[in-house]
């Protein structure tokens, strides 16, 4: 007797590449995936506590997201269209500093929880203040999560400098050494933000711990144009420099690249957060997604906050990205659809350093899963499911999502958060934030 039993029309494991398997079944038991099988077979040989029938339904890897600042999405709206450096030094960073503590952190975070898991995703990497919180929340709700505990050289709303970031993050990591759902890792938040002194110490650490770390990189034209009058040096060289650019760096944004950046990021095995939708708003730059992959570089997708966003739907994203890499080309084969869902899980499972337990459909790996009804009008005719799930931005048509086995959206309804609850906080938030309260 085993856990579950899933059948569905369409199984889209993403390993092995671009296969989509017709009226098969996934077996599950203890949280894990035992197989991927015939439907017929799989009636045959196993009996399950619970079956479930999804014959409308494509069943893919739980959708992986590579970069958020989930609390921000009580920000969401708060400033919209304006350039990254105004965004954030007139608006978003004075608002921080004024509303940014552990309840904000924490209400924030479940609210973008909550947005993520409706759209598929069943991971997310996050970089932002009071990591604690959030880390506790994405505990009580079930995800699977990255916290990149942010460290910057000035005051923030959580630390006093970059030694005091290092300090508390250390510890909260030693809390969640053992957490089978939840990593806590390093996030030097930008290399305007954070000094030789304090990213040498990260790579200290980094390396004797054996830590991913994630950090901004390449975001605008202007940031590098500021580090080569400053230092004479472009950031990835001096990341380079400094011990930080290896197979545990992810990347953030890379808008203006090069292809000296390419062959450091193809060399040392670094990968790259690409957030299309962000970039874009901001008028950031173009992250050349496919010239990366095509290069070897591991390229995966996140969706930066809501603020800058202003969405948490990783189909979207995906679907941004593989229009985006054909109109800056000028090659309508680059970036194909599988390719872009495989940005979204297997990529993400790389970057994040979790392969061998998310990112795909294989027997072994976590029960991971998202669930996307294909019988809508907007998907008809329906000729090929991995092309309806990237081009037409059917996030909302996500009906059912597991994690570790445990099924936290069934129906469309959320089932370790409450979705009243988090409106009714979210607009006493949005009150408080414009001072009507």
């Amino acid at each position: 007797m085993i856990d579950t039993l899933i059948h569905a029309r369409w199984i889209i494991p993403v390993i092995p590449e671009q296969k989509v398997f017709e009226n098969c079944s996934l077996a599950i038991d203890g949280g894990k995936i035992l197989a991927l099988l015939p439907s017929a077979e799989a009636s045959e040989r196993y009996r399950a506590r619970e079956e479930i029938r999804l014959d409308r339904h494509a069943l893919i890897p739980g959708l992986i997201n590579t970069h958020t600042h989930a609390a921000m999405a009580l920000l969401r709206g708060l400033a919209d269209d304006r350039p990254l450096m105004e965004w954030l030094e007139q608006h978003i960073w004075p608002a921080e500093q004024k509303w940014v503590d552990p309840e904000f952190a924490a209400d924030g975070s479940r609210l973008a929880m909550a947005e993520m898991l409706r759209s598929g995703t069943t991971t997310f990497s996050d970089q932002y203040f009071f990591p604690e919180a959030t880390a506790a929340a994405a505990r009580e709700a079930g995800m699977r999560a990255q916290i990149a505990f942010p460290v910057i050289d000035f005051p923030t709303p959580w630390s006093r400098n970059g030694d005091d970031a290092l300090e508390k993050g250390l510890a909260l990591r030693d809390d969640y050494r053992a957490h089978e759902r939840i990593g806590v890792v390093f996030a030097p938040h930008a290399p305007y933000t954070v000094g030789d002194t304090t990213l040498e110490k990260i790579a200290i650490y980094a390396a004797e711990l054996q830590v991913p770390v994630q950090m901004h990189l390449h975001e605008t034209a202007g940031e590098v144009e500021r580090a080569l009058s400053e230092t004479g040096e472009r950031p990835t060289g001096r990341l380079q420099r400094l011990g930080l650019l290896g197979p545990q760096t992810l990347c953030v944004h890379m808008t203006e690249v090069n292809e000296g950046d390419i062959e450091l990021l193809r060399e040392s095995g670094a990968h790259v957060a690409h957030c299309p939708k962000s970039n874009l708003k901001l008028a950031s730059g173009f992250c050349p997604a496919d010239r990366l992959l095509t290069a070897g570089v591991n390229v995966a997708l996140g969706t930066d906050g809501a603020a800058s966003n202003n969405g948490l739907d990783l189909f979207s994203e995906a679907g941004t990205a593989a229009l985006l890499a054909k109109a800056t080309s000028g090659d309508a084969s680059a970036l194909p659809a599988h390719r872009a869902l495989a940005m979204a899980t297997i990529n993400g499972a790389r970057a994040l350093g979790i392969e061998d337990t998310a990112g795909s459909l294989e027997a072994g790996k976590s029960a991971d899963l998202a669930a996307v009804d294909l019988s809508a009008l907007e998907q008809q005719p329906l000729h090929d499911p991995v092309s309806q799930l990237i081009y037409t931005h059917c996030g909302h048509r996500v009906t059912d999502v597991w994690v570790a086995g445990r099924q936290l959206l069934k129906g469309r309804q959320l089932q370790t958060l409450n979705e009243a609850e988090l409106i009714l906080r979210a607009r006493e938030w949005r009150d408080r934030i414009a001072g009507l309260v």
